[in-house]
């Protein structure tokens, strides 16, 4: 029997206020969390600042190691809004004002009493050859082009953007997960959760440590495509743990 096809996405965040700390992302945890609806594991994240050949390389370096890379960030009306010119030159195409993008933010600008200037029409700049991605929040489509989503950097703004593809991606099986917890140190219970992933197959099993109130515990996520297989573990665990003497909380702690 062949194994499942696992597909798989990386997320190339782009913008100085990002590596700076002046802004805090959210984009890659709305992301992770609506790949995982679709059947695509995140395998990568990358951050780069506004530097077109920075943007590029680092294009280059993930777009043909997985199915689906999105970028988020630098697709504004502003001069350091780079990035559809460095994800044109990393397809080695030109960049041309889409007119149905035009068409989108005329009608916008138009319907609020407003004039579709020179800095908004780079809004609807996109690498040649490109389609849009609806934004119902704002106005500003996003760009998809071959394996490449092109996404707004702010966070509201991208969640519209990933409504509108919804159902649209090619994914295989979404992951189960199922949490549980217990005030437990990681070392006492190491060998069950390797005995766990060992006995169960396709099941992943991240431990998350923790120290409250004066007291060692931990979070433990159980995750597999296959429902039956991660209910199975987690009744096993909880069996393991509670004969060491650790009560466990279901939903995590």
């Amino acid at each position: 029997m062949s194994e499942e096809r696992i597909w798989t996405a990386a997320v190339l965040v782009i913008g100085d206020e990002i590596l700076s700390g002046r802004t805090q992302d959210k984009n890659v945890s709305q992301i992770a969390t609506w790949l995982d609806v679709q059947g695509i594991r995140l395998r990568e994240v990358r951050i780069v600042p506004d530097v077109e050949q920075e943007i590029v390389d680092a294009l280059n370096a993930i777009r043909a190691r997985y199915d689906y890379v999105f970028t988020t960030g630098g697709i504004g009306p502003t001069h350091d809004d780079i990035t559809v010119d460095a994800v044109a030159k990393a397809l080695g195409v030109g960049v041309i004002i889409h007119p149905a993008a035009r068409a989108i933010l005329e009608n916008y600008y138009t319907a609020r009493g407003s004039e579709l200037t020179e800095a908004r029409l780079r809004m609807a700049r996109v690498p040649d050859g490109a389609d849009l991605i609806p934004n119902r929040m704002s106005g500003a489509p996003g760009i998809r082009i071959g394996n490449l989503f092109v996404m707004a950097g702010v966070p509201h703004i991208t969640a519209g953007m990933l409504d509108a593809l919804t159902g649209e991606l090619e994914g295989g099986a979404p992951l189960v997960a199922h949490t549980i917890g217990a005030w437990a140190p990681e070392s006492e219970i190491a060998d069950l959760l390797r005995q766990g992933e060992k006995d169960y197959s396709g099941v992943a099993i991240g431990s998350y440590p923790f120290f409250r109130d004066g007291k060692i515990g931990a979070n433990f996520v159980i995750r597999s495509t296959d429902g039956e297989q991660v209910a199975a573990c987690v009744g096993a665990l909880t069996a393991g743990f509670e004969a060491l003497g650790y009560a466990v909380t279901d939903g995590g702690i």
